[in-house]
């Protein structure tokens, strides 16, 4: 990936003397990436370019800013400038110090696919009681000597896998899916409730797997007939109608998550998890990407259209997931709580993207 040539000298953040780039003029090369292709365009190829509420991306940017990669860590004193800026200053400083390229998959052309994630926000209790039964569990020991690790079948029936996990307890939930949702999202708000009635919030983040393959759950539904909706309410809905198949659903995705407990205060309770490029996540204007398309920490144009949502936005990629493979690809982090569930479960409709490269 080159590195951004050094700017020229050039009027102060959002300064209205501050040059706009000629949408005449030549393009860029094209830039390959090692799972992409970024094409460069004019800025008017970018829908809606002109109508995006900027400065609320613009919390998630210096988020970015907090540690970013080598193209933008020279960008990122002009980018905290601008947090106080209008949307008119931003859009100028962005077409001045930005350019836009459109991503492409490399070889044969393929749709982009936007799906949604969110922070479940869920009842737990530090102990295991009559209602709470489903474990949550930090790293066990030895995690990393055996590869892949027991699957969650095993982890559920074999001896050593149970003699290993004995005493890794952080919270335990009262339903089983939950704690699947839960370890599918990579993190969660948990209210752990005690016996006499008192409470403590705290974050469960992702800390590592048991590198067993990840096999959804609502895709085996699907493709058996046994649902036709297979968000998470849709899945519930069917293991309220078919208790005894409980387990055999669930013992269908072999990958287990581990997690570490952190602090929920006031703070951290104003943002999402940390992603995978390390920042505190921003509903609405976080994307989980292909890291082998588009680095942590790039700005990108998303353009999503279909029963869900309707998107023209500017998002940061921050994030990365196990099913998010491929140059065209995201997931738009939502927020936590119920609703957010609601959306992230149904969101599944085609995606365009382009990457605001250093110019």
């Amino acid at each position: 990936m080159p590195a951004p040539a050094a700017p020229a000298p050039s009027p102060a953040p959002g300064s209205a003397a501050a040059p706009v780039p000629d949408e005449g003029g030549p393009l860029p090369p094209v830039i390959q990436q090692a799972k992409s292709r970024w094409v460069p365009v004019r800025w008017s190829e970018l829908p809606g370019w002109n109508e995006d509420a900027l400065h609320e991306a613009w919390s998630a940017w210096i988020r970015s800013c907090e540690r970013p990669g080598a193209a933008f860590a020279a960008l990122c004193p002009e980018i905290r400038l601008l947090s106080l800026a209008s949307a008119d200053e931003q859009r100028r400083w962005m077409l001045r110090r930005l350019q836009p390229y459109r991503v492409e998959p490399i070889g044969t052309p393929t749709e982009g696919l936007l799906t949604g994630y969110f922070e479940p926000a869920l009842v737990a209790s530090r102990t295991r009681r009559a209602e709470f039964q489903v474990p949550l569990y930090r790293v066990p020991p030895g995690l990393a000597a055996r590869k892949p690790w027991y699957t969650r079948q095993e982890m559920e029936t074999l001896p050593e896998a149970r003699a290993a996990l004995r005493g890794q307890e952080i919270a335990w939930l009262a339903d089983p899916i939950d704690a699947l949702m839960l370890q599918i999202q990579g993190s969660g708000r948990l209210r752990l409730v005690d016996a006499a009635g008192g409470s403590q919030m705290v974050r469960l983040a992702y800390a590592a797997t048991n590198d067993q393959p990840y096999v959804p759950i609502g895709r085996w539904l699907l493709e058996q007939g046994l649902v036709r909706d297979a968000s998470w309410p849709g899945i519930k809905a069917w293991i309220a109608q078919n208790p005894q198949r409980l387990q055999e659903l669930i013992w269908r995705n072999p990958r287990m998550v581990f997690f570490r407990e952190e602090p929920l205060g006031d703070l951290e309770a104003a943002a999402g998890p940390r992603g995978a490029q390390g920042v505190a996540l921003t509903p609405g204007r976080s994307i989980a990407v292909d890291r082998d398309s588009i680095p942590y920490g790039t700005p990108v144009w998303l353009a999503s259209s279909g029963p869900v949502v309707q998107l023209q936005r500017l998002v940061l990629a921050q994030d990365t997931g196990t099913a998010i493979l491929g140059a065209v690809r995201a997931d738009y982090f939502v927020g936590w709580g119920p609703q957010a569930g609601e959306v992230a479960g149904r969101l599944k409709q085609p995606l365009q993207l382009w990457v605001l490269w250093p110019v």
